[in-house]
């Protein structure tokens, strides 16, 4: 276990980016909690160039914009494991994401592990050490952490910049370097954009289900919950969940007697919300309704269509050793299929951009579907 040192001021933290402005690696990981909140709430910092290892502590330290401005450094590159929410912190925080981001889970896939190959498995594979998983489910927020928690958080980055080089001189061998920091680019876009309250409605579960009238009040209705939940910072089901807005949408009430009446919504979104939800149902444009929303798994010939992408990539995926779910999801595949059924407008599906073209691209223009 290599020593670490705990930053928890100001001064310190000063001396620890100073050093780091010299390295062109820096290991990271974050811990945070999230329950009921909309945004996680970030716990602890972790932080390895290979000389020093730091646990920044981000209840303590009031000021962390050096440290942020680190990750945005053309040349600097920072390596994270499955860093998708991690990514969520970095733009709540540090309103900032990692110009150069090597993503060891991803690295993993592309050198021929195996999908979705979790941190301490891929240490074990690679380096042959047994991880202790047992702090997994810590409260980061806690303070003060004991001595378990800190080695466990401080060992997130002690072996990943062990296996950074092994992962890098795998991808080289391979070619796929590029393929990595081509996921890294992708993976960060977007993530300093604001939500937009006014497509909300499209994220809510069997919203499909809607005429256009209906929609025009799930539209006012998502929003409100959206703005509600970033001002509260309250996750949005605990503001009022799906289905609930649905019904809403359907029965449109009038007054907060109609909303008292309906069994979807319980006792304390009634309380806490009837007022609110007449007033922004009042607010629905109802002479500019929005469009029905289009689900393609509903149309003619979906199945065998999708069926016939999926065979085509599978053997794409076992001709160059590369998951399946690497080279398309579900969702991609429906995003292709989608851009091929409405003539081949519009911007490409990420089916047929960087390196996935290079391998689909002629076998998926040719499929009939």
């Amino acid at each position: 276990m290599l020593p670490f040192q705990y930053i928890d001021d100001d001064a310190s933290l000063a001396e620890l980016v100073a050093q780091y402005r010299q390295a062109s690696v820096l290991v990271l990981d974050t811990e945070f909690v999230r329950t009921r909140t909309y945004y996680a709430r970030l716990g602890l910092i972790q932080v390895y160039d290979g000389k020093t290892l730091a646990l920044i502590d981000p209840l303590a330290v009031t000021n962390l914009k050096d440290f942020w401005a680190l990750l945005q450094r053309e040349d600097m590159i920072t390596v994270l494991h499955s860093c998708s929410e991690d990514l969520e912190v970095l733009a709540k925080y540090g309103q900032c994401q990692p110009k150069c981001l090597f993503d060891s889970q991803i690295a993993a896939s592309l050198c021929g592990m195996g999908h979705g190959l979790g941190y301490a498995k891929l240490v074990e594979h690679c380096l042959s050490v047994i991880l202790d998983k047992g702090e997994s489910r810590t409260d980061w927020l806690k303070r003060p952490l004991t001595d378990a928690q800190l080695h466990y958080a401080a060992n997130d980055v002690e072996y990943l910049y062990q296996l950074y080089p092994q992962l890098v001189e795998q991808l080289e061998a391979s070619g796929r370097l590029a393929w990595l920091y081509e996921e890294g680019e992708r993976m960060t876009q977007g993530r300093l954009d604001l939500p937009e309250g006014e497509t909300a409605y499209l994220k809510v579960k069997n919203g499909f289900q809607l005429s256009p009238k209906q929609l025009a009040y799930l539209k006012v209705l998502a929003q409100w919950r959206l703005e509600k939940a970033i001002v509260k910072d309250l996750a949005l089901g605990f503001v009022i969940k799906d289905h609930a807005l649905i019904a809403l949408a359907k029965k449109q009430p009038k007054t907060a007697a109609d909303i008292y009446k309906m069994s979807e919504l319980t006792e304390q979104e009634k309380r806490i919300h009837a007022k609110a939800i007449i007033a922004v149902m009042a607010s629905a444009d109802l002479e500019n309704l929005p469009a029905a929303i289009d689900v393609i798994a509903l149309k003619p010939g979906y199945k065998s269509a999708f069926k016939a992408i999926k065979h085509c990539l599978t053997s794409i995926a076992e001709q160059h050793n590369v998951p399946l779910e690497m080279i398309g999801s579900k969702r991609h595949i429906h995003e292709f299929l989608e851009w091929r059924w409405q003539g081949q407008t519009g911007e490409l599906p990420l089916l047929l951009t960087g390196w996935r073209a290079a391998l689909a691209e002629t076998q998926l223009s040719q499929l009939e579907i």
